[in-house]
């Protein structure tokens, strides 16, 4: 008989909460302003939550704990290990930019909250019940909104972090009044007793209903889907870029996974209800994120928009998964959308992090027009921007390309050959801001003096890794793809 309170199965939860109160504590007695103990000790938990979750994974660990509030299966490990990755990442770019601005001079409150968000993202990614769910977006949201506003003297990031922190407040109470709807038409809050209720034909139907579309709406505030995505060019533009990174990568895993955990786990039985939703936030974030885009200047907010539009090709692969009350190509499609996440996030810490490389003390590189003559101040650094800026575009053989062309796959293979086309005409769209930063950065003359880029060793080596990895993984997707497909496959049930 499975123990009800395994604590073994929640070791890397457990482990992160002690070393982030142990790291936070070591910082309190840490007097130099650099923080490279506070620094040191958080990459180093990076490491050990990587050896603990990967051990599990190779171990066949599985289960659930806590009465069914939290879940360990292979989506949980996998995402759980790329949360670790992305995290160690932004630590590792944003390090000299944080302390150039002086944002761990009095405090290592930023390396803090980034694990403590973390936390949060990691209960997230193995809910097993809507408690745990709304539990580990609230532990996220409010280390995120103290990490936006982390700069005190800086007018622009307070601004930011009132958006997020007024409009996330107000996500979060949609959310859970959806969830109080569900918890009203099923009687359960676990999300595998929610879909037998479903399944059995006992729920409320019309709860249900307004119940999901509320859900819905929660999430596309979380994985930033128009019309739910104000407060993301703000608080990308607004925010110091280091917490801009912390904001836009790894959270997105966590979100994706409560999005599976809801509507593929629990919601799967009334997929006629919110797919329909998920198509017009798909078309919508596809619009407004590539038009509005193509007007920035700021590099920051282009990007913001860049990324409203990819959670609408992610929502394409959502919803695609059930064909006529049939899940026969239910795999592929969750695992087209995961693959894309996957490759979006790895494209972002590229993107993000070149910013974070390329601002120097009194000098942000927010504007595109900052990028002028990067190719002869460091042709690395401009290389690394072409391929991320080609992946972003989905021209082969950049793994974007591979990302698109999967989730296109799926949504043909359900029916919608319309929105095929709509995706790849709103790509063509998108193709122009990201090819006028690679123009910008290789044929423009740069104004004043030509400041070259130095970067660390390390720095520049993980910079190097990331995007060749995005090269790789676009000429050799297949190992990638298919181990998304079987964690789908093998977690969630539909």
């Amino acid at each position: 008989m499975q123990n009800p309170f395994d604590f073994a199965l929640a070791t890397p939860e457990i482990s992160l909460l002690i070393m982030a109160c142990a790291i936070l504590l070591v910082d309190a007695f840490n007097k130099t302003e650099s923080r490279h103990t506070t620094f040191t000790l958080s990459i180093g938990a990076m490491l050990v939550l990587t050896v603990i979750s990967l051990w599990q994974w190779s171990a066949g660990v599985r289960g659930n704990s806590f009465g069914g509030l939290y879940v360990v299966d292979d989506l949980a490990h996998f995402l759980k290990v790329l949360s670790y990755i992305a995290v160690a990442a932004t630590m590792i770019y944003g390090r000299e930019y944080s302390e150039r601005r002086d944002m761990v001079k009095h405090g290592g409150e930023l390396y803090c909250l980034a694990l403590f968000a973390l936390l949060g993202q990691m209960i997230m990614i193995s809910a097993g019940s809507m408690i745990t769910v709304y539990l580990g977006v609230e532990l996220m949201s409010f280390a995120l909104y103290a990490l936006v506003a982390l700069r005190r003297d800086h007018i622009k990031a307070t601004e930011a972090a009132m958006k997020y922190f007024v409009l996330g407040a107000l996500a979060s109470g949609v959310l859970l009044y959806g969830m109080s709807m569900i918890y009203g038409a099923t009687g359960q809050l676990d999300m595998r007793l929610i879909a037998q209720v479903i399944g059995s034909g006992n729920a409320e139907r019309l709860p249900l209903v307004f119940g999901v579309v509320f859900i819905v709406s929660g999430l596309a505030f979380k994985l930033t889907a128009a019309p739910f995505h104000m407060w993301t060019p703000d608080v990308y533009q607004g925010a110091p870029t280091s917490v801009t990174l912390i904001v836009g990568a790894a959270p997105k895993f966590a979100a994706f996974a409560i999005t599976l955990r809801l509507l593929i786990e629990g919601l799967h039985g009334i997929a006629i209800d919110w797919q329909p939703m998920l198509l017009l936030m798909a078309v919508l974030s596809l619009a407004i994120g590539n038009l509005a885009a193509i007007m920035q200047t700021n590099f920051k907010r282009m990007l913001a928009y860049s990324t409203i539009s990819h959670m609408g090709f992610v929502f394409l692969g959502l919803l695609s998964g059930v064909v006529e009350g049939q899940a026969a190509v239910a795999g592929w499609a969750y695992g087209s959308a995961l693959f894309y996440v996957v490759i979006y996030v790895l494209t972002t810490l590229v993107t993000f992090g070149l910013i974070l490389l390329l601002s120097r003390e009194g000098f942000e590189c927010e504007e595109i027009a900052d990028l002028k003559g990067l190719n002869r101040r460091n042709p690395v650094l401009a290389g690394l921007l072409l391929l991320a800026m080609f992946s972003l575009t989905g021209i082969p053989p950049m793994a974007g390309f591979y990302a698109k062309l999967a989730v296109l796959q799926a949504l043909v293979g359900a029916g919608y050959v319309t929105m095929a086309v709509i995706a790849v005409l709103f790509s063509l769209i998108g193709a122009f801001y990201y090819l006028r930063v690679v123009k910008v950065a290789y044929f423009d003359e740069p104004e004043g003096e030509l400041v070259p880029v130095n970067t660390g060793v390390v720095t520049n080596g993980l910079m190097s890794l990331n995007g060749a990895l995005i090269l790789v993984l676009g000429i050799l997707p297949g190992g990638l793809m298919t181990l998304c497909v079987q964690v789908i496959e093998s977690s969630l049930k539909f």
